[in-house]
């Protein structure tokens, strides 16, 4: 199979996954990375045996990349995916797709106009854990889905990440850094979202980073640091959201659990491709587990990027698209504007509940 290039800009945190996991796949090869940064690429591309390491232009004027993985931190998306499109490369962003909506149209708008294809983490729900919960929902064994839970909840990320002041400006937060793999698991088990409202507060407007290299330095906290939302879904079930880097203590909250009219099923963390399926019919005296029906339980973070150069061959429609992408970025956006506005928020933007993956395939295939 003749490879399609992928060229990564952004060496950072989470450089190392999409690194070590595209030659996962039989269809992908990391042919460069770059960063603002010339060491840094150029430590990765050592490490994991990547041909050239360069800058970000020198990259996106590579007529042999054929797929840009953008992982730069989130006020860049947008300049390097416009930049990608406009050059005729399809793009997978890193999440959030954009800072704005109007950014995030405006990118799907000049892709569709040139050809190519925009994609966006998170790719976690097409791994085995969520999908194995899409196949059970689909099939009925909770009957209709009326509600549903989901809880992100920790102390933030000063403690352990090396760099974590963007996680307090724009683009970030526990909702646009978290929220995302929340909110896509959620459409992808239920369908779009039609209208939502919600509660955000910045609980402290400074915190002090704990973890190396730069201990004892201040944050000065942009974005909301609770937000609480619920949502009405088109299918007509109703969920409830809240993600939080204010809860320094444990929680013993479930990340999502959906209610049906037959039953309950809990969805395993979706910023994992796996983890434990707990299911509960009507009748039940205890929870039961769930085995998985999908592939991929240990692959994550390069499952979307795999499905996205299928779907350029093929034609047929790749399922972290961009259209998903800003959906979940206009939900995100509505619950801290329905708390500021003190109302409920209609989303205009829709999706396709992307397609179920399809099992049975050799290990590395996504496609016959």
């Amino acid at each position: 199979m003749k490879k399609t290039k992928v060229g990564i800009i952004g060496c950072g945190a989470i450089s190392g996954a999409y690194l070590s996991q595209c030659p996962k796949f039989e269809i992908l090869e990391v042919a460069a990375c770059a960063d603002i940064i010339p060491e840094r690429a150029q430590a990765k591309a050592k490490e994991h045996g990547v041909a050239l390491a360069c800058t970000p232009e020198e990259l996106l004027g590579n007529p042999e990349i054929d797929i840009i993985v953008n992982l730069t931190i989130p006020i860049a998306h947008y300049e390097i995916a416009m930049t990608a499109v406009t050059a005729g490369k399809s793009v997978w962003n890193e999440k959030p797709l954009t800072l704005t909506r109007e950014q995030g149209s405006l990118l799907l708008a000049t892709a569709r106009k040139n050809g190519v294809l925009v994609g966006c983490a998170p790719d976690t729900f097409l791994g085995a854990g969520t999908q194995t919960c899409r196949k059970l929902i689909d099939e009925g064994a909770i009957g209709k889905p009326v509600a549903a839970v989901a809880f992100m909840m920790c102390g933030g990320h000063e403690n352990w990440h090396p760099d974590p002041e963007f996680y307090y400006k724009a683009g970030a937060g526990p909702m646009f850094d978290m929220g995302p793999y929340y909110l896509t698991a959620l459409v992808n088990l239920l369908g779009p979202v039609r209208r939502v409202t919600g509660s955000a507060q910045i609980t402290r407007t400074e915190r002090t980073i704990t973890s190396q290299p730069k201990y004892g330095t201040k944050i000065q906290v942009e974005v909301p640091t609770h937000v609480a939302g619920v949502m009405d879904f088109c299918e007509g079930a109703i969920a409830t959201i809240i993600t939080s880097f204010d809860v320094s203590h444990a929680s013993n909250m479930p990340n999502i659990e959906i209610y049906g009219t037959e039953g309950t099923i809990r969805v395993p963390d979706p910023n994992s491709p796996s983890g434990p399926i707990k299911l509960r019919r009507l009748g039940d005296e205890d929870w039961t587990d769930a085995p998985f029906t999908h592939d991929y339980a240990s692959i994550s973070r390069s499952t979307g990027v795999a499905d996205m150069a299928y779907a350029m061959r093929s034609g047929r429609p790749h399922r972290a698209s961009g259209d998903l992408a800003l959906h979940v970025l206009d939900i995100m956006h509505a619950f801290h504007d329905a708390s500021r506005e003190g109302r409920h928020i209609d989303i205009t933007t829709s999706c396709t509940k992307p397609a179920p993956m399809v099992t049975g395939l050799p290990e590395g295939t996504l496609d016959d």
